[in-house]
């Protein structure tokens, strides 16, 4: 059981080729990067397939990490349906792991992760890698993109008030 001043937060940037995760450690209001990384599925891959690597990964970084709560990045309009459908299937993959393990989710914007990481709504990806990187004192920029962006969206988690009510 993690004690009241000190939470584990999975930031999760979904996607069907690369989900990128983030795990941070809120401690006494001290943010720790644990671990992140990217779960990545192959195109050769049948859908159903991939989206059972995608749960089989996550259930493990649970277990591994044990977070308080899963942050994950909600959906914005995209150009392509096709693309914004298969992400779709990925976030719910995702949603029910969360809810398989008895986690609590929370779902932030683009906007609100880069102002929260950033101050700024329309930061690029390279903004956004800075300041994680130097909000959680990394040695190096982390890659690949959709980790940093999971390990924002952790940061943003962690930032909110809605940590707060995690028991």
């Amino acid at each position: 059981m993690v004690n009241s001043l000190s939470k584990i937060i999975l930031g999760i940037d979904p996607g069907i080729a690369d989900t990128g995760f983030g795990v941070v450690k809120n401690e006494n209001n001290k943010l720790i990067c644990l671990d992140y990384g990217s779960i990545k599925t192959s195109a050769k891959t049948d859908l159903s397939g991939r989206l059972e690597i995608i749960h089989k990964e996550l259930n493990s970084i649970i277990k591994k990490h044990k977070p308080s709560l899963i942050a994950v990045e909600q959906l914005f309009f995209c150009k392509n349906i096709k693309t914004a459908l298969v992400v779709g299937q990925a976030r719910g993959v995702i949603l029910l792991t969360a809810k398989q393990n008895k986690l609590t989710f929370k779902e932030f914007t683009p906007l609100q992760v880069k102002q929260a990481v950033t101050t700024y709504g329309q930061a690029g990806k390279t903004q956004v890698q800075k300041m994680v990187k130097l909000i959680l004192n990394l040695k190096e920029l982390p890659k690949p993109d959709d980790a940093a962006d999971a390990l924002a969206i952790a940061i943003c988690a962690a930032n909110s008030n809605y940590i707060c009510q995690i028991n």
